[in-house]
């Protein structure tokens, strides 16, 4: 697993702030709503895209669902103008969907699960984050 630096932490920091920022009022009113969970961006590494740009690939936890989260590791990209994405992991193809975090700054995202009401804490979400990760850069084993 490859480190990420200062600054790429600071960039998902601001981006899981500005997600709580833009989306956190509308979660709050959904009946999975999770007051025990936050938003964190968790076990982010570097993922090279398709067209040779490079990427940070990770998990986005949030009070109502996990989620893969992709991140162009440059400054500042303006919005690109697709809003779908499919990006090929080690165990499967994923659907992303661009999502606007405000006037700049946005990622691409894919929820994979959409109800966290039963996860009890901080700290099981985090696991919960690691173990979605570790899966999905896991090949799937051959089917016979």
């Amino acid at each position: 697993m490859q480190a990420l630096t200062a600054d790429q932490y600071a960039r998902l920091r601001q981006l899981a702030e500005a997600w709580r920022h833009c989306h956190l009022k509308a979660a709050k009113r959904e009946p999975r709503f999770n007051p025990r969970l936050g938003v964190d961006a968790l076990c982010f590494q570097p993922h090279p895209l398709e067209d040779g740009r490079r990427g940070l690939l990770g998990a986005l936890i949030t009070p109502v669902s996990l989620s893969l989260a992709l991140v162009l590791d440059e400054a500042s990209v303006s919005r690109p103008a697709a809003t779908h994405l499919t990006l090929a992991l080690p165990s499967g193809r994923y659907p992303f969907v661009l999502e606007p975090l405000g006037e700049a700054d946005w990622w691409w995202r894919c929820e994979l699960l959409d109800d966290l009401s039963d996860v009890g804490s901080l700290q099981a979400g985090s696991r919960l984050a690691q173990q979605l990760m570790e899966r999905v850069m896991t090949p799937d084993p051959p089917t016979s």
